[in-house]
């Protein structure tokens, strides 16, 4: 498991990467929350301290949540029942205080593990909503028989829409997801896009604006065809 270890102690960080890596994860270190945020796409799990120098913890955690589903531990020294309650609340997976026993900690992360991977699934092939199909394997989307001529962005926010139609995806985990940074990368990039989408779809309606939080595929049932 690629484990992300957001901790400015170096000594505690030092101690926790030797750790987790004698346990048979990889793991890598940042010291600042927002190099958490630009790195969290590379891992599959989240060790949080809330202590960081450039921002709260909290307020990182709220917003590695808008952008990823990877399970999230936050590892601190505050042990107030406002902070334990305000962080698994805003979405942490568990919450451990400082001084923690490496082995007790090794043990919440398999079984934070556990439990995620009896929610996943397997990725499809071919994504299906509506009169759209997108064949992930071989790039190509349609409107029933009619092929679209995509660019690279544009088949990668409709597959995105569509593995997710009847949902609305955030404006925020489609910028993470397509530029790779939820909160630098431009809103006016995504606009461009989607109106370029939207045109070459030629289906009124189709992808839905929730105002003031993001989009959704509102036509048609999330059909994901063959998984093998």
């Amino acid at each position: 498991m690629r484990v992300l270890i957001v901790e400015d102690d170096d000594a505690m960080a030092s101690a926790l990467l030797a750790s987790a890596r004698s346990a048979g994860h990889q793991a890598a270190r940042v010291g600042r929350g927002a190099d958490a945020l630009l790195a969290h796409r590379e891992h599959d799990m989240i060790l949080l301290d809330l202590g960081l120098p450039d921002m709260d913890g909290l307020e990182v955690l709220r917003k590695l949540r808008q952008v990823t589903g990877a399970p999230i531990l936050i590892l601190t020294a505050r042990d107030d029942e406002r902070s334990v309650v305000l962080g698994l609340r805003s979405g942490a997976d568990d919450y451990l205080v400082k001084p923690v026993k490496l082995i007790e900690l090794l043990a919440r992360i398999e079984a934070v593990a556990r439990r995620t991977a009896r929610g996943g699934g397997t990725e499809p092939h071919r994504l299906q909503a509506g009169e759209v199909s997108v064949d992930l394997d071989r790039r190509v989307a349609a409107v029933g028989p009619r092929e679209l001529n995509l660019t690279a962005t544009e088949f990668e926010l409709l597959a995105l829409l569509a593995r997710h139609a009847g949902s609305v995806v955030t404006r925020e985990q489609i910028l993470d997801a397509l530029w790779g940074d939820a909160f630098l990368a431009s809103s006016r990039s995504l606009d461009v896009h989607l109106s370029g989408l939207r045109s070459k779809l030629g289906l009124p309606g189709f992808i839905i604006n929730v105002r003031g939080v993001g989009y959704r595929i509102e036509s048609g049932a999330p059909g994901q065809g063959t998984t093998a």
